[in-house]
């Protein structure tokens, strides 16, 4: 028997090294196609060259100023907006939670929106205001789904409610401001043009920090996913465990939010895609959404600066697109058996 258990395991660790490097293999395909195409094409020897060997010229420029800057945005904002979504459907046992569908997006997008709107000298701290108004979307979402303990279907709902309430409110300040709008457009609409390595840099900040707590957290997210009943027995405490969660969701929304605008369905068809995969032990989930996410964002990027020559397409509205009858289809493959 021990022997059974030891090939299983080894077999188990086998695939999903396989799995891992074939995901890691894509995305360095991926990399390069997406240094090498756009207006302005170039080939695999000469990114070699520019890479590796410090090649000058107007090259240089477009891959090390324009291309890799929003690579590495894209990779850092997939990897964050998928583990945030699959950590949001462990702890509302919900297949539709993600920080788009709840609300906690739109609080981070509401307060920048407002900083971008009516403050704009106070971009400096756009960053925190996004978390703040992340996370007391966070709190107020809780606070109304609180009824002798915290029950997931009441935090959708509430996280539905404060969604359109939040949308009214940026409705009506974009009407307000509507002289002014050409400047949060692209924000609204989630996208990764102009950005440099300076966003690169405060997104890796947030990056490494929401990633590692979410990772320190897979078995939280793996006894919620038990149920409320059965986590109790096991002397779990699920209010404050879901309520860290959720927090960590929030600040890797926020920090997506505050760097690219308001991306969708990064969050909510990853971890489907990932769960397919390697099921639902959250060791091996997030890693899995981390790649995937990084790849199906990178690609999303990808299409939408060269799928019209001359003219580039928000990666927002790409995933948009996309992301929706994608998410369709898991439904009609997958059925009502979604965990």
């Amino acid at each position: 028997m021990l022997i059974k258990k030891d090939e299983k395991s080894k077999n188990k660790i086998l695939k999903i090294s396989g799995l891992y490097i074939t995901l890691i293999g894509i995305l360095i395909l991926l990399i390069l196609a997406s240094l090498c195409v756009g207006s302005a094409g170039y080939s695999i020897s000469e990114i070699i060259d520019v890479l590796f060997f410090g090649k000058e010229g107007f090259a240089k420029i477009v891959i090390f100023n324009l291309r890799l800057p929003r690579i590495v945005l894209a990779i850092l904002i997939g990897a964050s907006l998928s583990v945030a979504g699959a950590l949001l459907q462990a702890v509302m046992r919900n297949p539709l939670a993600d920080p788009g569908t709840i609300g906690v997006s739109a609080g981070a997008g509401t307060a920048a929106t407002t900083i971008l709107l009516i403050f704009p000298n106070m971009m400096n701290s756009l960053p925190i205001f996004a978390f703040g108004g992340a996370l007391l979307t966070c709190a107020l979402i809780y606070f109304m789904a609180w009824k002798q303990g915290i029950d997931p279907v009441r935090i959708i709902l509430s996280g539905v409610a404060i969604n359109s309430v939040l949308g009214a409110y940026n409705g009506l300040l974009q009407m307000l401001h509507s002289d002014n709008l050409s400047s949060i457009l692209a924000f609204l609409n989630g996208s990764l043009s102009g950005r440099n390595w300076g966003h690169v840099k405060l997104a890796l900040i947030y990056a490494i920090i929401g990633l590692t707590i979410a990772f320190a957290c897979t078995k939280s997210a793996n006894v919620l996913q038990l149920g409320d009943e059965m986590a109790k027995s096991l002397g779990f405490k699920v209010s404050r465990h879901r309520i860290i969660l959720s927090a960590v969701s929030a600040f890797l929304a926020a920090a997506t939010v505050t760097v690219a605008g308001m991306i969708g369905f990064v969050g909510l068809v990853v971890p489907h895609i990932a769960r397919m995969i390697v099921g639902s032990d959250h060791k091996v989930l997030l890693p899995t959404s981390c790649l995937i996410g990084s790849i199906v964002l990178l690609a999303a990027d990808t299409l939408g600066r060269t799928i019209i020559p001359g003219m580039e397409i928000p990666v927002g509205i790409v995933m948009a697109v996309t992301g929706g009858p994608f998410f369709l289809y898991l439904l009609r493959r997958s059925g009502k058996k979604c965990f």
